[in-house]
């Protein structure tokens, strides 16, 4: 008679980033490896329909405060409630005080976390990150699912998982259709202006590909509407402006749907990834060295200016010509690129 294996229940204090947020995904998938376990993913409200798409996730639990928020009391009060749960291990992605303090509410036996704002009491597994070992974002999530020191194993790039009934209703809400080639343009960044290629700059590929036969669809928050709104005034309205009108699963659906995508380097851009779409990423002031599209079919478009990456909200020259320079024949020859390597699965 043979005991079976305990199942490990883990708490991730998840990030406050959608393209976090996908990444993490190598994290899920590791922990699940390694032996039967149960993971509950604590975030934000807009998190739970990403969530929804990465198996790996057995609960989502609602981080009920704002960006930055701290809150004690609610967020002592929340790891209280969460005290009858019984998890084993938490695992906090965030680097901020305020993050690990739901955990420590909790008695979770075991925290753990990169050192930062001095948690040492709230985190009693304090890692001391090596960037140098370290150098890309997944690998410094894995990293807090092994033991400190222990070398990583092959990541398995994040991957959403989606059903055709998932996509027909995101279609027919939007009454949108699949009977030409999709091209989904993704011009916001909400870090900042330094991660934003020029609206005029998407507006040229867009009227290209139109001419091609293609159809367009804008990608993103209502903080992007404005951008959208400027993209539409140079291609005379006939792209599909969902800026502001999806929520993030329908976003994923319908992203899902797109033969290629053109966008920043911004949480869209991850999720395209996940979802194994032919990507151009554009980066300015940020760097596909930390945070690179996980997918084969991608094109990479930089200058590699001298003064990039500097990782800057705004340009502290003032031009932005990282991203100023950076032609629209560029990224249609990009397009190109990864419409071939499509065609050559």
């Amino acid at each position: 008679m043979t005991s079976s294996q305990p199942i490990k229940k883990y708490l991730i204090i998840g990030p406050a980033w959608v393209g976090d947020m996908v990444m993490a995904q190598t994290l899920f998938s590791l922990l699940k490896q390694q032996a039967p376990c149960h993971i509950t993913v604590l975030a934000a409200p807009w998190s739970h329909g990403l969530l929804a798409r990465m198996p790996e996730v057995d609960a989502a639990l609602t981080l009920p405060f704002g960006h930055g928020e701290f809150n004690f009391s609610a967020r002592w009060k929340l790891g209280r409630s969460l005290r009858e749960k019984k998890f084993d291990h938490a695992i906090v992605l965030a680097n901020s005080w305020k993050s690990a303090i739901i955990p420590f509410a909790a008695k979770i036996p075991l925290r753990t976390g990169w050192r930062g704002e001095m948690r040492y009491i709230l985190l009693n597994d304090v890692r001391t990150l090596d960037k140098k070992r370290y150098p890309l974002m997944i690998e410094r999530f894995m990293a807090l699912g092994l033991p400190a020191g222990k070398s990583l194993p092959e990541p398995r790039w994040p991957l959403l998982q989606i059903n055709d009934a998932q996509r027909k209703n995101a279609l027919e809400k939007f009454i949108l259709s699949t009977n030409k080639p999709i091209l989904a343009l993704c011009p916001g960044a909400e870090y900042g202006p330094a991660k934003r290629w020029p609206t005029s700059h998407f507006a040229d590929v867009a009227n290209s590909k139109m001419l091609d036969g293609w159809q367009v669809w804008l990608f993103g928050s209502a903080k992007e509407t404005p951008l959208a709104t400027e993209i539409q005034q140079l291609t005379s309205n006939r792209c599909v402006d969902l800026t502001g009108k999806t929520s993030l699963a329908e976003a994923i659906d319908l992203l899902s749907q797109a033969h290629a995508v053109v966008c920043n380097d911004t949480g869209l851009m991850h999720m395209a990834a996940a979802l194994a779409r032919p990507i151009v990423a554009v980066y300015g002031s940020s760097s596909p060295g930390f945070t690179p599209p996980l997918a084969k079919k991608i094109d990479i478009a930089t200058l590699k200016l001298s003064c990039s990456p500097c990782f800057a909200r705004t340009c502290q020259f003032g031009h932005t010509a990282c991203l100023q320079d950076l032609s629209s024949q560029r990224v249609l020859q990009g397009i190109d690129n990864v419409i071939a390597l499509a065609h050559g699965e």
